[in-house]
């Protein structure tokens, strides 16, 4: 036979995309855990959402693409009159729940906020729900949601806690796009081969570069890139329902798939050396983990990596107030992640900049004893130099323990301490704090502090009665698993 032929034998799926088909298509959810955990994850996602309306530089992204367009059994947008096609508003509730970086966190090897896929999912329900109440059918309930939250979650995390796209340059929303893929498909009503079809489609499409979440790029894409992800995850299972043929091998075809063109050290020699190759290490199966366990986001909108950060500088914060310009040094001691991701030095360009930034997100809590969004914009920044001379004054130091005990799985901390020295000497003591108030440590402390906040953002763009009414409902377990999606998203329509 010709040395200048491929062979030509179709293989099956990958593995991987199998794992992931026959979990989402037969796995049955029942950890009351998990189910209570999404209920308080659907409110804070939603939440969220509604508190990025406030910010001219999100809204001017939302609505249609063509002004004027109509469609039927559109799917509308949390906080806004936007009647949309699933694909665009997946777009849009993708974007403000991911705007001001509030939503949750999961960290492992990579990073990321599982709660980005509610774009693909409630906009896919809601859509869906329409339809078939104009057909005489039963809606899809917000119990069907709250599973597909806890897929997508799964789906991320699992695949997150060995698996660092981050170290190759990929950014974390490539496995948002997998997991929206996944679980819409399976909401569409997808069968084994068109939802192995989609997931292919997934991996073998174009991915995003990390350079938007770094310096010195970092910009207003890593506030909208999630939703992009999402959006792209409910049209490629659009086009898997359609008929559209897989590609099987996507993942582990020779110097074509996704392992040896995105996932190797490197790739300058077509020719890899084993050592280069990589695959995907999946350390347990898919079930319930990762909703169980993930991170809430309750006291600050900041890169989670810097959440205790700004907890310790709210506590220091009496004893610095009044001495903001005797300061000599601050310390921060920390852990190798946030170091890789959010330390960094120079001026900060726009909020989005200023969000990604260890040094700024611990300054304006020690300046002012708090940290909000509206904190980020250049506004505030001008008005206030103290905060640039503080990040001057900043040294940072990595605590070997702090990045050992943030990648084991029986801890995942993410710890940082804050000690503040002053010209005559003195000091403050270090204040370590080692797990956020939204870590699973600290659930008791944290729901209550987390509905206080989805009341406010409820507050910011409903009256009294309505928030009242939707926060009833949101707290009422068994009734909001059995409302239909159409009603529940009634509640949120403009």
């Amino acid at each position: 036979m010709s040395a200048n032929v491929d062979q030509n034998n179709r293989p099956d799926y990958d593995q991987v995309l199998q794992d992931i088909a026959d979990y989402v298509l037969n796995y049955r959810v029942d950890s009351r855990d998990a189910l209570d955990t999404a209920r308080n994850c659907l409110m804070d996602t939603l939440g969220c959402g509604l508190l990025a309306l406030r910010f001219p530089e999100c809204t001017k992204h939302l609505g249609p693409i063509v002004e004027g367009t109509v469609v039927p059994f559109g799917a509308r947008v949390p906080g806004t009159s936007y009647r949309l096609d699933p694909v665009k508003a997946a777009w849009d509730i993708g974007c403000i729940v991911r705007w001001l970086d509030y939503n949750d966190t999961w960290l492992a090897a990579e990073w990321g906020h599982p709660s980005d896929n509610l774009g693909g999912i409630l906009a896919v329900a809601d859509h869906l729900s329409q339809k078939r109440v104009a057909q005489g059918e039963a809606p899809l309930t917000v119990r069907a949601v709250l599973e597909a939250m806890i897929m997508a979650h799964e789906i991320q995390g699992v695949i997150a806690l060995d698996n660092s796209f981050n170290r190759v340059g990929l950014d974390h929303v490539l496995l948002v796009k997998i997991a929206s893929t996944a679980v819409c498909a399976k909401l569409m009503g997808a069968n084994r081969e068109q939802l192995l079809a989609a997931l292919s489609q997934a991996f073998v499409d174009g991915q995003a570069l990390r350079t938007y979440r770094h310096a010195p790029n970092a910009g207003s894409r890593k506030s909208w890139a999630a939703g992009d992800a999402s959006s792209r995850g409910v049209r490629l299972a659009d086009i898997a329902m359609r008929g559209e043929m897989g590609i099987p091998g996507v993942l582990s075809a020779p110097q074509w798939g996704f392992y040896d063109v995105l996932f190797s050290h490197t790739n300058k020699d077509l020719a890899l050396k084993p050592e280069d190759k990589r695959a995907f290490s999946l350390p347990q199966p898919y079930g319930t983990y990762v909703m169980e366990n993930v991170l809430f986001k309750i006291s600050f909108p900041a890169e989670f990596h810097a959440q205790t950060a700004c907890e310790a500088a709210v506590t220091l914060h009496p004893q610095v107030k009044q001495r903001l310009h005797e300061i000599e040094r601050i310390v921060i001691t920390t852990h190798e992640s946030a170091i890789r991701i959010i330390s960094k030095v120079g001026q900060l360009a726009n909020a989005a900049d200023r969000d990604h930034c260890l040094q700024y997100m611990t300054a304006v809590p020690l300046a002012f004893g708090n940290l909000v969004a509206e904190q980020y914009e250049d506004e505030f920044h001008a008005a206030h130099p103290i905060i640039d001379e503080l990040r001057e004054k900043m040294v940072i130091v990595e605590d070997p323990r702090y990045s050992r005990e943030y990648l084991e799985a029986d801890k995942r901390s993410i710890a940082n301490a804050v000690q503040v020295f002053f010209t005559d000497g003195s000091s403050t003591e270090q204040v370590a704090v080692e797990y956020p108030i939204g870590h699973r440590r600290r659930r008791a402390d944290g729901i209550p502090l987390l509905e206080d906040k989805f009341k406010a953002n409820l507050a910011t763009r409903f009256t009294a009665q309505r928030s009242a009414e939707i926060f009833a409902l949101c707290k009422d377990q068994a009734r909001l698993e059995a409302t239909p999606v159409n009603r529940f998203v009634d509640l949120f329509v403009i």
